[in-house]
């Protein structure tokens, strides 16, 4: 344990390693962390994919399809910050984390976790314009406002999670070394302090407002929009046609916010095994970037007319390559 002589002549601790508790006791523990390493490998392919395919589908340069891909992104970073490095963790038993690595990891973990809030609120805007004012769409939605939208999501989460991780480093840590957590997880971590750590406490209720519980509110405020603008179209077709496109953002969206806020909920108001919270929390962060580009690929028309398109541009070209590649031997 590190000591340091603040300027007030305070003794200020600062632990070199954390010990990252995982789960306790449980048996057969290994074999959920290998359905972990699992799950990434899926989380990987199936964002990845959905990635490519925007890249390479003209059709897809929307700026709808800059939050997907954005969301696919964040995604694919969010399970990266979290399983590989843990799964060899556990899997070795090897614990101990240093303090820089711990809020490295903290930083990145709660970055990918805003931005994946903050682009399900933005592909809530493109569905609320193109419902409530399918005229004036392509005016305002543009390739060039989504992305400064996006790039307005990344300066502000960046911002908000640096300035909370950064006041880990105000604490002071002469107790116990032990987050209760299966990452370094910025509760468990500030309550380990001996020092005051009040704004830490009111930085995580500020984090909790702002990145989950205001794109919620205004999520919900959008789909009432939709939803009363539906009521306006006399012909049901149409309107059956405008709710399809809702039904993928929807789904991602239920998909995201009610884990969450049901890991929150049970946690204030009836105690949780640490086991069970952490099962139930690293599923919250970890299924829902697995299953997204499922859901868009399979739920979404575009996506798919667009994949059948590069299945059969690719078929095309390899049918082109051979006889060029026997000529070319003979």
């Amino acid at each position: 344990m590190n000591s340091l002589v603040s300027p007030d002549n305070a003794t200020f601790f600062r632990l070199p390693t954390f010990y990252i508790s995982g789960l306790y006791n449980m048996p057969h523990a290994r074999y959920y962390y290998i359905f972990l390493c699992f799950v990434y490998v899926v989380t990987v392919l199936g964002n990845s994919f959905i990635m490519g395919t925007i890249y390479l589908a003209r059709t897809l340069h929307t700026a709808k399809y800059i939050a997907v891909f954005n969301l696919a992104l964040s995604d694919l970073g969010g399970s990266s910050a979290i399983i590989p490095k843990y799964a060899y963790m556990f899997l070795l038993e090897n614990q101990y984390m240093s303090y820089e690595e711990c809020l490295a990891s903290m930083f990145f973990v709660f970055l990918f976790m805003a931005v994946q809030s903050l682009t399900l609120l933005a592909l809530s805007f493109d569905r609320v314009i193109a419902i409530c004012f399918p005229l004036r769409y392509h005016a305002i939605v543009t390739k060039s406002i989504m992305t400064l939208i996006i790039g307005v999501m990344w300066a502000f989460s960046v911002t908000i999670i640096a300035f909370t991780v950064a006041l880990i480093t105000r604490l002071s840590f002469c107790r116990s070394t032990t987050v209760d957590s299966y990452f370094c997880d910025h509760g468990p971590v500030f309550k380990l302090a001996c020092n005051d750590n009040s704004l830490n406490f009111k930085m995580a209720f500020v984090y909790i407002a702002i990145v989950l519980c205001l794109p919620l509110i205004l999520i919900t405020v959008s789909y009432v929009c939709i939803g009363l603008a539906l009521l306006k179209i006399s012909h049901g077709a149409e309107r059956i046609k405008a709710m399809k496109t809702c039904t993928s953002h929807l789904i991602l969206v239920a998909l995201f916010y009610l884990p969450v806020f049901s890991i929150y909920m049970s946690t204030f108001t009836t105690y949780l095994h640490p086991n069970t919270r952490i099962i139930n929390t690293v599923l919250t962060q970890t299924i829902p970037p697995m299953l997204n580009p499922i859901i868009y690929t399979l739920k979404t028309e575009e996506v798919l007319h667009s994949v059948k398109v590069l299945y059969k541009r690719i078929k095309v070209n390899f049918a082109i390559e051979d006889p060029v590649k026997s000529i070319a031997k003979n």
